[in-house]
């Protein structure tokens, strides 16, 4: 029997830890609690053996097996191994974002004396009645607060540990207090996690049959009366609220005494699960289309992959309004006809509510929901149903890719381009490639589709990796919207002033009203303006965390465009917030100014101009709770709102029958950003945004607006000519050296001083400039574009080279000279197939 396992943990460290068995060994997969540096850490096994550790350290024991059995299969641990060697990223990491899971493991911490504390307890003089003395002059803390830290000490005394909670009511202290005795050294805190039941159940309030009524009051009654008119059971939730009795003003109570009398039993029942959808208003499901000519040969292409097994990736080039959806639904049909199950991601939570409605229409109970916007319980639930079968269709985001599901056959991944699917934490994988491998891996067929693909795509079906399918007419034969450019520039001449609409956009507007068709107006930047700025000095606001220009959200009752003391601003990156500041706070002028148009000054502007429309607004501060995606899409398929305004949201997925307009503001902004996939980005989404027009019976209309009308980005979205965007761009990366000519890797280089990330990049710098590298290219050091971020001071490297094996033993001897140079592992951020470099 083995007596140690190694087990990965969620720690910044490439390498496992050895502990000791204690009874029969876990098996691989599983999940244990260990201790960990001073915590109690919840880890997977990765192996099992009888090899004792070499070292003076003594080994612990695992303290807690959490699972009889592996409760990730081996294709899955194979697949983490694959991401950790791949991405350069710890397996423990890899693991802890395989499995949405936290909610079955409660942490706390608790607090207990340390041996500086006890000296400091001693020490101190007491008076004749026991308190202690006359609180020191030298510390900061008021008399009151001194008091209370000698009272936490005195109460954890007895060697005993406790939460913040319990000394917080033992002696009132509050966790600011409990922090600083921490870091004086008095108190050591320790990390707790414990298993928890994270099953979602109500309270069932049941009648007793055959009981003998006694005499009841009149609340008493009228509950009874409540449950017997639901049939007898209704769960305590809905009692509760019911409105017969909140209008008799039943108080709570009333329910346990008739439990206590033996007339309502209480049971505990599973709670049910949500998937949500949209209202049909009569549309068909994807799944109740007939499908077209070009549909029938994309389904055809994929059911002859799935028929000759193995391992097939697809790429589906389909133009917006092809009717892809269709498709993937009747070949996810097909993968269940056969036995298997079938993977569909999306790139954002707020195209799920309307794809799992549709879902739910065709598979009914067999589909599940993966994606963050769940609480924890029902993440950990959807992801039980999942690994025991019961679900076999799964939709979601960017993680359902590590969905346990069984004989996977089909993996579907609807705007592959989308860099949604990026990790930008640690593992930072892309959900994309690593759906790919996981196809690899199961023999199974993978599909990636896309009406803008990815260059790094197209380039694969290029060279004969993947199997291109082309879908290149809208259903029923609708003709692609037509796109106008407006040349900004002359529109500034003719008018001589700055506005955020054109006149073209602003009378074809009010004329597609006029015919009660709908309008989606694309304003790329949230808040009311991205800049406020000093007309004295030319100084920017900027947070004080990051080094960025702060946003201005402006209260509803403001009017004009003068910056007003008291008016809020906001950081997107870190969430700062503060007042805009009376003065400039570089000259001291008070000529401050808002600059630039966001979404919310856009649906201002759109109020003003067309006070008769139905006006909507869709970024992150509309849809910001569970739910409010949904709201909004619903008015917007009913016809309720007739106008609607909003970031790049609006360009993805949806399929509203009454747009026939749509206005783009200010997209070629992008173009000036400091990364070399700008113009593809503006290609994809000025296409993708384009393509929500003319999807019903009357045809589309685009108005793009623009500074750069002569740019081929722009001019290529324009005609729809993807091919002819991806000739050009492809040119430029290959004289250039990016992606897909080679392979990227962005090396970010953090601290807490300016200093202290210098000094590290220049040893990095250093390293890299004396040691012989594999035809690897290197660039920096250098300030990352966004040189200050959460407080964190960053500089970066981009690496590149035309061979993926040269790159990873680049990095990977790069951690290690770090670790020699005692430079954190956290302090080091490695992207592989980077997508952003800011």
């Amino acid at each position: 029997m083995p007596h140690y396992c190694d087990v990965a943990l969620p720690v910044p460290l490439d390498r496992s830890f050895t502990y000791a068995v204690n009874g029969a060994a876990p098996a691989v997969g599983a999940r244990v609690l260990v201790p960990f540096s001073r915590q109690r850490l919840m880890g997977v096994v990765v192996r099992v053996h009888d090899d004792r550790p070499t070292g003076p350290a003594a080994i612990k024991p695992v303290q807690q097996v959490l699972d009889e059995a592996p409760l990730l299969p081996e294709e899955l641990m194979h697949l983490a191994k694959w991401i950790a060697q791949y991405y350069v990223a710890p397996l423990g990491e890899v693991l802890r974002g395989m499995m949405p899971l936290a909610a079955e493991v409660r942490r706390h911490f608790v607090y207990r004396i340390a041996e500086a504390g006890r000296r400091i307890l001693q020490q101190s003089a007491t008076l004749l009645d026991g308190s202690p003395s006359p609180p020191s002059r030298r510390s900061h803390l008021s008399p009151e607060d001194q008091a209370r830290e000698f009272a936490t000490l005195r109460h954890l005394s007895n060697g005993a540990d406790a939460r913040a909670s319990a000394l917080r009511a033992a002696t009132g202290v509050r966790k600011a207090l409990l922090d600083g005795m921490v870091h004086k050294r008095w108190l050591i805190r320790e990390a707790r996690a414990e298993e928890r039941d994270a099953r979602r159940t109500e309270r069932i309030a049941v009648l007793v049959p055959d009981a003998r009524i006694p005499k009841l009051n009149e609340n008493q009654t009228a509950i009874l009366a409540e449950i017997a008119a639901a049939g007898g059971r209704m769960s305590v939730a809905d009692l509760r609220d019911s409105f017969a009795l909140r209008e008799l003003g039943v108080p709570a109570p009333t329910l346990a005494t008739l439990v206590k009398r033996g007339l309502v039993g209480i049971e505990e029942s599973a709670l049910p699960f949500h998937l949500g959808g949209l209202p049909a208003n009569g549309k068909l499901s994807a799944h109740e289309h007939p499908l077209n000519e070009a549909q029938i040969e994309a389904l055809s292409s994929i059911a002859a992959a799935m028929a000759q097994g193995g391992f097939r990736p697809l790429l589906l080039y389909g133009v917006t309004g092809s009717g892809k959806t269709a498709v993937y639904f009747a070949a996810m049909q097909r993968a269940l006809d056969a036995g298997n199950s079938a993977l569909l991601l999306v790139p954002e939570i707020g195209l799920t509510p309307a794809m799992a409605g549709q879902m739910f229409a065709a598979f009914g109970t067999q589909v599940a929901l993966l994606h963050s916007g769940l609480t924890p319980d029902e993440r950990a639930e959807q992801w039980h149903r999942i690994r025991r079968g019961e679900a076999r269709i799964v939709v979601g985001t960017r993680s359902a890719v590590f969905a346990p599901m069984r004989n996977l056959g089909l993996i579907l991944v609807d705007e592959e381009h989308d860099g949604s699917y990026k990790q930008e934490e640690t593992p930072r994988y892309h959900g994309r490639d690593v759906a790919v491998m996981r196809a690899k891996f199961n023999e199974a067929v993978v599909v990636l589709g896309s009406a803008t693909p990815s260059l790094e795509s197209w380039a694969n079906a290029e060279r004969g990796r993947y199997t291109r399918i082309e879908m290149l007419t809208r259903v029923m034969d609708r003709p692609l919207p037509t796109v106008e450019l407006v040349d900004m520039r002359t529109e500034f001449k003719e008018t001589g002033k700055e506005e955020i609409y054109s006149r073209q956009l602003v009378a074809e507007t009010q004329a597609t009203l006029d015919r009660g068709e709908q309008v989606m107006v694309l304003l790329n930047r949230r808040g009311y303006s991205f800049t406020v700025l000093c007309r004295s000095c030319g100084e920017k606001i900027e947070c004080e965390n990051c080094a960025i220009a702060m946003t201005y959200h402006k209260p509803a009752a403001e009017t004009d465009l003068h910056a007003h003391a008291g008016d809020r601003l906001e950081c997107h990156y870190c969430g700062f917030r503060r007042p805009v500041p009376k003065l400039c706070p570089k000259c001291e002028s008070e000529h401050l100014y808002y600059l630039g148009a966001g979404s919310q000054q856009g649906e201002e502007r759109l109020q003003e101009l067309f006070p008769g429309a139905r006006i909507g607004r869709m970024d992150r501060d509309t849809v910001r709770g569970r739910g409010d995606m949904q709201r909004l899409l619903t008015r917007l398929h009913s016809g309720e709102i007739n106008l609607l305004v909003g970031t790049q949201m609006i360009a993805k997925g949806h399929d509203i029958h009454g747009v026939t307009l749509v206005g783009v503001v200010g997209a070629d902004s992008a173009l000036g950003l400091p990364d070399f996939r700008a113009a593809e980005r503006v290609f994809q989404l000025l296409t993708q945004v384009s393509g929500r027009a003319g999807r019903g019976v009357l045809p589309g209309r685009v108005l793009v607006q623009t500074y750069h009308p002569e740019h081929y980005a722009i001019q290529c979205a324009s005609t729809h000519d993807y091919t002819g965007f991806v000739a050009r761009e492809m040119q430029f990366r290959r004289w250039m050296h990016y992606p897909p000519f080679s392979v990227l890797a962005n090396v970010i280089v953090q601290g807490d001083s300016l200093e202290e990330a210098a000094a590290w990049a220049a040893a990095l710098g250093r390293w890299f400039g004396t040691t012989h590298l594999d035809k690897v290219r290197v660039l920096g050091p250098a300030p990352a574009p966004i040189a200050r971020l959460k407080r964190i001071y960053r500089f970066h490297f981009v690496l590149k080279t035309e061979r993926r094996d040269a790159l990873g033993r680049t990095l990977r001897a790069l951690l290690a000279f770090a670790e020699s140079k005692a430079i954190p592992r956290r302090n080091l951020l490695l992207d592989v197939d980077a997508i952003h470099l800011m």
